[in-house]
């Protein structure tokens, strides 16, 4: 038994070393991505140095950030009103008007005949009155239908034969519903809308609503519903679109164009030219896109040069040479 203590003694040693190697490792290798991050942060920041030739043979081209003012916005959704749907109310409408025209007409001349050899008998001029009021209440009726469907503040209130109500009925213009959070606007009624195509790409150009009124409550989705008119865009009855309305003061910044921006480990990042033939890869935020590019705030100043043509090629040359 003594002569075997010597040997438990070293193979208990031998455990324990074994043991303090294993619970070293991990923590050496959650260093390793810790260093390649810093290595591309190191890498981004120092970026790449062409000589002229290079840059014209990759086809690299720069121009200045555009100054530009842009305000905050807050986003929702929209829907363009169906045609069909206006040009019924807008028949109804006019029928009913007609027909309460005519019955008018009617009750006048009974009453004008009134004391004459041609006068109508009491029976009939009784029923040309209640004809009269029931035209009337249908008239009335159908008025309440259109602005309880399309709002009391629309831009034909009390003038239903107006041009803008019988644009919407042709298809001239389009009705978009629009539809905020709650608690996404401070204003009463938005001063502009902006409405864009939902899942065109980013450099689709967005179109403006010119005449906005509050809308009814949308059952189907809680949140703050506005009416807008659009002219001159290419939206189809039934479409969805988003929608964006101005929610503050315009700030200042520049706008970088979208074929500047290139995307890398979940970020956006454009290269500015820091002096002839330097190209320093640069993080902006694209929280803010506009028709033309992306409103940034921060990190890139009026005037520097951007590359806006084959940025992907800066990214592929910097992201090669990282990671040999």
């Amino acid at each position: 038994m003594r002569a075997r203590a010597p040997l438990c003694y070293a193979a208990l040693a031998l455990c324990i070393v074994l043991l303090a190697g294993c619970q070293r490792s991990p923590s050496a290798q959650a260093a390793q991505p810790a260093e390649a991050n810093t290595e591309s942060a190191s890498a981004a920041a120092e970026g790449l140095t062409l000589k002229s030739d290079e840059i014209e043979k990759a086809g690299i081209r720069t121009s200045p950030a555009a100054a530009a003012r842009h305000a905050p916005e807050a986003s929702g959704y929209a829907l363009v009103i169906a045609r069909d749907a206006i040009a019924q109310a807008v028949a109804d409408l006019s029928s009913a008007a007609a027909v309460a025209r005519q019955s008018q007409a009617a009750l006048e001349r009974s009453r004008g005949l009134a004391g004459t050899p041609g006068a109508t008998p009491v029976e009939a001029q009784e029923a040309a009155e209640r004809q009269a009021a029931v035209d009337q209440a249908a008239l009335t009726l159908a008025r309440r239908r259109v602005s309880a469907a399309y709002g009391g503040n629309a831009p034909w209130k009390d003038d239903y034969a107006s041009p803008a109500l019988a644009a919407l009925a042709s298809g001239e213009t389009k009705l978009a519903r629009v539809t905020f959070p709650l608690g996404a606007l401070a204003a009463a009624v938005p001063s502009r809308l902006r409405l864009a195509h939902l899942g065109g790409a980013p450099a689709t150009k967005s179109f403006e609503v010119d005449t906005v009124w509050r809308a009814p409550a949308d059952a189907s989705l809680p949140g703050r519903s506005f009416f807008g008119i659009l002219r001159n865009s290419d939206v189809a009855d039934g479409e969805r679109l988003l929608a964006f309305a101005p929610v503050g003061p315009a700030e200042e910044g520049v706008v970088i164009p979208y074929a500047a921006v290139v995307i890398s480990a979940g970020k956006y990042w454009c290269y500015v030219e820091e002096k002839p033939g330097q190209f320093v890869r640069t993080e902006i935020d694209p929280g803010a896109p506009t028709d033309d590019g992306y409103f940034v705030k921060e990190s890139v100043v009026a005037g520097a040069q951007i590359v806006t043509a084959s940025a992907g090629e800066l990214l592929a040359r910097e992201l090669g040479s990282a990671a040999e």
